[in-house]
């Protein structure tokens, strides 16, 4: 298995995106070979720095950066010498196995689409994130801010995707599938939801358990927790918002802990044919190495097959 990263992504790059490598390097198995994409010269002496032969690993000189500043979809034919345009060919050509990023996410989910597309019947590819539960189980919350406005039939191609996802990567196997509103009752919520509820309710596709309060959403409640992209990413940001304050206020909790983005890494890219893993921009050297052990995952899973023989 080969798994690329992009070196000049995320707000400490390159240091971070090195140093990351090397921590998953000693954790992986040693058939996996990492290929770093980004400036040779400075990929190899950050390397050398940590006591790293380069010849381990192997190295894409892949120049150029596209920063959180540039135009998601001009950024990519603008720079094709850079790291996530080169990225996305390696993986086009089935030259990697999975592509992993903390740099643009916008730039990242336009190469998903138009780099090596999205799978047949997939209306909107979409992210994710890993939520702890109080039970100490995982619930995925999906979409996150890819797709801000969202139809019943997207908000239903979502719940299928994260049954997926659950049962394929986390090993769930009858992933619990719940729609976010602000009631239990199927009479509740906005044109959206009631419409999104009649659709999950009648399919033989999902396991469907109703909706879900927002109190509930750490609760243990359900494995897959579906949303728009503009109510998943308030959810997020406020969650990441609580861990923040719990910090700045010196309250130390094993619960609290796993709020923690550095413990998940990154998160795939449901949708498109081939394994494209987000992390988040301020990653550190651990959220980087994490990142790379779950695109490892999730490569080995062989989830955007799976998804592809589901939906055709």
């Amino acid at each position: 298995m080969k798994i690329g990263i992009d070196i000049l992504g995320g707000d400490f790059a390159p240091d971070a995106n090195i140093s990351g490598a090397v921590l998953a390097k000693k954790e992986l198995p040693n058939d996996v070979q990492l290929v770093l994409i980004g400036d040779r010269d400075q990929i190899s002496s950050g390397l050398l720095s940590l006591d790293q032969d380069p010849s381990d690993y192997e190295i894409v000189h892949a120049p150029d950066v596209i920063t959180m500043h540039d135009h998601p979809t001009r950024a990519i034919p603008q720079k094709p010498n850079s790291s996530i345009a080169v990225g996305f060919d390696l993986l086009a050509k089935k030259e990697i196995n999975a592509f992993a990023s903390t740099g643009n996410t916008g730039a990242m989910l336009v190469g998903s689409i138009y780099k090596i597309n999205t799978i047949p019947g997939i209306i909107r590819p979409c992210i994710t994130s890993t939520l702890p539960a109080i039970d100490g189980s995982k619930t995925i919350l999906l979409d996150v801010g890819s797709n801000a406005d969202c139809k019943a039939d997207v908000l239903y191609q979502f719940a299928v995707l994260g049954t997926l996802y659950s049962k394929n990567v986390y090993g769930v196997e009858k992933p619990r599938v719940a729609l976010l509103n602000i009631g239990e009752e199927d009479s509740k919520g906005n044109l959206l939801t009631l419409a999104a509820h009649k659709l999950m309710a009648e399919s033989d596709d999902i396991h469907f358990v109703g909706n879900l309060e927002g109190r509930d959403i750490f609760m243990g409640k359900a494995d897959v927790i579906v949303c728009d992209g503009f109510t998943g990413n308030v959810v997020l940001k406020e969650a990441e918002g609580i861990y923040s304050l719990m910090k700045m206020r010196g309250i130390k909790d094993e619960y609290f802990d796993r709020f923690n983005y550095e413990n998940y890494g990154g998160t795939p890219i449901l949708g498109v044919k081939g394994n494209v893993i987000i992390g988040h921009g301020i990653s550190n050297d651990v959220a980087v190495k994490n990142m790379i052990l779950h695109a490892g995952d999730v490569a080995l899973s062989g989830l955007a097959s799976k998804v592809n023989e589901a939906f055709n």
